[in-house]
């Protein structure tokens, strides 16, 4: 029996650690000379996660990799796109389970994991025109 839950246990944290989110370094390091052709401020920026008005969808992809969820607003303005980030918060459960019937007694171990996210925002960015207009942050 303990060799299974062994194997549960580290089939669990191969999936936990492959379910993590990409870092802006990472993501920097699949395109270097797309990073290098920017300004230096808009570099740094990029490399501490960070988003500004005036960003391109590409900017901000590289500061903070693709969005959770896109919506479109429409209003006498115009149209705008909004980029969604939320909290990316894996969970991880344990389950033990114990049956009796017929005379026999069957016992269980599982182990899950998911890499769904609670729904909490942290990020809208706002594109019109293909700029970043504004950036709103949910404060903890």
């Amino acid at each position: 029996m303990r060799t299974p839950l062994l194997f549960c246990l580290a089939v669990a944290l191969a999936t936990f650690g492959a379910g993590c989110s990409s870092t802006p370094q990472s993501r920097i390091k699949k395109d270097p000379a797309a990073f290098n052709a920017y300004p230096a401020d808009v570099r740094r920026l990029i490399e501490q996660g960070q988003v500004a008005v005036g960003f391109t969808p590409d900017q901000v992809r590289l500061a903070l990799g693709d969005p959770d969820r896109v919506i479109t607003r429409t209003s006498s303005t115009g149209n705008a796109d909004i980029w969604i980030y939320r909290e990316n918060k894996s969970r991880l459960g344990f389950g033990l389970g114990l049956g009796f019937g017929g005379g026999s007694v069957g016992t269980g171990v599982g182990v899950s994991t998911s890499g769904q996210e609670y729904p909490d925002e942290r990020v809208r960015v706002v594109f019109v025109a293909g700029r970043v207009t504004a950036v709103e942050q949910v404060s903890s």
